[in-house]
């Protein structure tokens, strides 16, 4: 069942992209996952304003929440260019089986992004949900490995390929108290990250991640508020991320121009945490 507003994507693949285009503000596109529960409201403006891209012979997968008509302004924004799917992504079996529609039916990606995460959920150690837990690495950590089990090997074949994941800030340097789950599901991405760019830079693949300072989505509908301004204070900038920071992050690592920057977690903090 769907709860609460949702934010439409859970991954991008692109199949013959040729470039960014800016218009606005904001160059690419964010994604989440049909249980991402409530990460934006905010966001999801931010995703639409995002879009704002001219594509130039290209197909794109979209990532449905549940929700098929969130897509709607986007398929018609891009007629003939968006196949919109609704995957369940904390379900193994329903995973599996679109990788293999998408083998049967789609030639070999260029850019594959991939962000789903449920919410965080500040709680101390005694207090671990072991099974709210495991859903979130099967939607986070094991929908990732089968996708990218998918979509690098074509890339590989293809001499080309963009791969990008959203971290956090928290693993870099001294994590919050009370995240632990997070962290865990964050750091378990990262290493991902890691041994793919290694793996596969070789074969012109890159694989990067972006890794926000707090951003004032609806993804953090359960953090306190004191937590969400306290944050902004310390931040050097004096104001918490927007999607409006990550998303020109995001293109850059999925240019052309990037294309010998690999297995990087690139910070986009306003200072707060620094490599």
């Amino acid at each position: 069942p769907q709860t609460g507003e949702v934010f439409p994507f859970a991954f991008f693949l692109f199949f013959g992209f040729f470039g960014f285009f800016f218009e606005g503000k904001m160059s690419h596109t964010l994604m989440d996952e049909r249980y991402t529960e409530n990460r934006a409201k905010a966001q999801l403006t931010a995703a639409k304003t995002a879009l704002s891209i001219i594509f130039v012979a290209v197909i794109l997968l979209a990532q449905g929440c549940g929700d098929l008509e969130k897509l709607a302004d986007l398929c018609a924004r891009f007629p003939g260019q968006v196949r919109p799917f609704d995957v369940d992504l904390s379900d193994r079996a329903k995973v599996d089986t679109f990788v293999q529609v998408l083998a049967a039916s789609a030639p070999a990606p260029t850019h594959f992004i991939h962000l789903p995460a449920l919410p965080v959920v500040n709680a101390k150690f005694k207090a671990f949900d072991q099974t709210r837990f495991d859903r979130d690495l099967e939607i986070q950590v094991h929908s990732a490995v089968r996708l990218c089990r998918a979509v690098l090997p074509a890339m590989a074949k293809a001499k080309f390929g963009r791969v990008l994941f959203i971290q956090t800030s928290y693993t870099i340097g001294c994590p919050p108290k009370n995240t632990a789950a997070y962290v865990m599901a964050k750091s378990a991405i990262g290493g991902l990250v890691k041994s793919l760019a290694v793996e596969y830079a070789r074969f012109g693949v890159t694989v990067n991640c972006v890794a926000p300072s707090m951003m004032e989505t609806n993804f953090l509908k359960d953090t306190p508020d004191l937590i969400v301004q306290a944050a902004a204070e310390e931040n050097p900038m004096g104001r918490n991320a927007t999607p409006a920071d990550v998303v020109p992050a995001m293109a850059f690592l999925l240019s052309d121009e990037a294309g010998f920057i690999t297995g990087v977690t690139l910070p986009v903090t306003g200072g707060s945490a620094i490599v």
